[in-house]
C-alpha cells in the first residue's frame, strides 16, 4: 500500500499536467482518467487514517458515527461532483457499483486470500444476520421505485416524473431514518453483538496510525479536511475525463460508473479487507464489506438524492441535458429509479451474499463464487451498448447523457 500511495501522489501532479498540456489531444482523456484514478487512492486512504485517529479520541459511539460518515467519502464526493455536471446516471451507476464491489469483489477477494490455507474462517453470525436485514431493505429500496415507474408508465400516469420524484424523496427519508436507527442498534443498544477482538498488529493498537505515531485531534481534522478537498479537486478531473473516455471508446456510462469509478472509490477498503482476512480477522474484513455497502445504500444514495434536489433548486446543476435522441430536455433531480440491469444485479448480489454468509463461516471456494458473479455482472455491463443504455436511462429518468 505504501508504494501504491507514492505512485498515487505522483499521479495527481501528472494528471493536471496531462489535462492542461494535452488538452484536445486524442490521448488526453484516457491519460487524465488513469492518472486521476490513481490519485484518488492515496487520498481515500489518508481520509480513512484520519477518521480512525479521530475515533480513538471520541470513543466507540461517536467514532463509529465518524467512520460511517466518512467511510465512503470518496464515493460521495465523486457523486456530488458528477451531480453538479448533470451526470445523474453515472452517479447511480457508481453507487450501484460500490454496493456490488463491496459485497462481491471485496468480500470474495478477502475470502480467497484468507481461506486459501485454512479449512474455514469464522465471523460474527449475529452481525451477519443483522446486516442481511439491512441489505435486503437496500435491495427493496432499489427494486420498488423501478417497479413503480414501469407500473405507472403502463397506466399512462400523466404526472409520472412528479410522482416518482416524490416516491424517491419519501423513500430516501425512510432509508436515512433506518440508517440512523441502525447506528443506534449497533453502537449503543446491541453493541455487544458486534464487538469482537481484532488480530493483534501495530495497526490495531489505539493511537497508532499507519505512519507509526499518535495523531492529535487538530491534526486528524486538518488531514481529513485536506484529503476531502484533494479528492474533490481530483474528482473534478476524474468525472470529466470519464465522460469523455466513455465517448471515445463507445462505452456506456453505466459500465464506467458500475465498474471503473466504483473500484477506484473503494480501493483503500479493498486492500484493508484482504489484509485483515490474511491475518484471520474475518470479523473486520466482513464488517468492511457489509458496512461499506450498507453506508452506500442507506446513507450515500438518499443523501445524494437530497443534494441533487438542492443543486436543482439553486441552479448549480445544468438546467438541460441531452436525451437519447441527442435533444436538449429539462434536467430533473436524481431519483431512485435505477435501470433493470442495476436492480437485478443488486438483488442477485444481496441474495447470494445472504445465502453464503448467514452461517458466520467462509472458505476460499465461497469467495470464488462471489468473484465469479462479479465477473459475470462486469461482462454484462461492459457489453451494454452506449446508445441502448442511454435510451433505457432516458425512459426511466429523463436525464440520460448520451455520447
Amino acid at each position: 500500500m505504501k508504494y501504491l500511495n507514492i505512485v498515487g501522489y505522483v499521479s495527481i501532479v501528472l494528471a493536471f499536467v496531462a489535462h492542461w498540456w494535452g488538452h484536445g489531444a486524442a490521448w488526453e482523456p484516457k491519460a487524465t482518467f488513469i492518472l486521476a484514478a490513481l490519485g484518488v487512492i492515496p487520498l481515500a486512504h489518508l481520509m480513512g487514517q484520519a477518521t480512525e485517529q479521530l475515533a480513538e479520541h471520541t470513543g466507540p459511539t461517536l467514532g463509529g458515527l465518524l467512520n460511517a460518515t466518512f467511510g465512503n467519502a470518496a464515493e460521495i464526493i465523486i457523486g456530488v461532483i458528477a451531480l453538479s455536471k448533470g451526470l445523474n446516471e453515472i452517479v447511480k451507476a457508481s453507487l450501484t457499483g460500490s454496493i456490488l464491489g463491496n459485497l462481491l469483489l471485496v468480500a470474495g477477494a478477502a475470502m480467497v486470500a484468507g481461506g486459501w490455507k485454512r479449512e474455514r474462517q469464522v465471523f460474527s453470525r449475529s452481525a451477519a444476520e443483522a446486516n442481511a436485514g439491512l441489505l435486503a431493505l437496500a435491495a427493496g429500496a432499489m427494486l420498488l421505485p423501478a417497479i413503480f415507474h414501469f407500473t405507472a408508465e403502463r397506466m399512462h400516469d400523466v404526472k409520472l416524473h412528479e410522482h416518482e420524484e416524490k416516491v424517491s424523496l419519501a423513500t430516501s427519508f425512510v432509508l436515512l431514518a433506518v440508517y440512523a436507527l441502525g447506528l443506534l442498534f449497533t453502537l449503543r443498544t446491541h453493541k455487544h453483538l458486534f464487538t469482537r477482538p481484532h488480530a493483534e498488529s501495530p495497526e490495531d493498537k489505539p493511537g497508532i496510525s499507519a505512519m507509526g505515531h499518535f495523531w492529535s485531534v487538530k491534526k486528524s481534522v486538518l488531514v481529513l479536511l485536506a484529503a476531502s478537498i484533494g479528492i474533490g479537486i481530483v474528482a473534478e478531473l476524474l468525472v470529466g475525463s470519464a465522460e469523455q473516455m466513455a465517448k471515445a471508446f463507445g462505452w456506456s456510462e453505466i459500465f464506467v460508473g458500475v465498474v471503473l469509478l466504483a473500484i477506484i472509490g473503494n480501493a483503500a477498503e479493498h486492500s484493508t479487507a484482504i489484509l485483515m482476512a490474511m491475518r484471520d480477522d474475518m470479523d473486520t474484513a466482513m464488517t468492511i464489506s457489509y458496512q461499506s455497502s450498507i453506508q452506500i445504500a442507506l446513507f450515500a444514495v438518499p443523501f445524494l438524492v437530497f443534494v441533487s434536489w438542492i443543486f436543482h433548486a439553486t441552479g448549480i446543476s445544468p438546467a438541460e441535458v441531452k436525451n437519447a435522441m441527442g435533444q436538449m430536455v429539462p434536467a430533473r433531480p436524481l431519483n431512485l429509479v435505477f435501470t433493470p440491469m442495476e436492480v437485478v444485479a443488486v438483488v442477485l448480489t444481496v441474495g447470494i451474499v445472504i445465502v453464503l454468509c448467514m452461517n458466520g463461516e467462509s472458505n476460499w471456494f465461497e469467495g470464488v463464487l462471489l468473484l465469479a458473479l462479479y465477473a459475470i455482472l462486469g461482462i454484462a455491463f461492459f457489453y451494454i451498448p452506449a446508445h441502448v443504455e442511454g435510451a433505457v436511462q432516458s425512459a426511466t429518468s429523463g436525464t440520460a447523457h448520451v455520447p
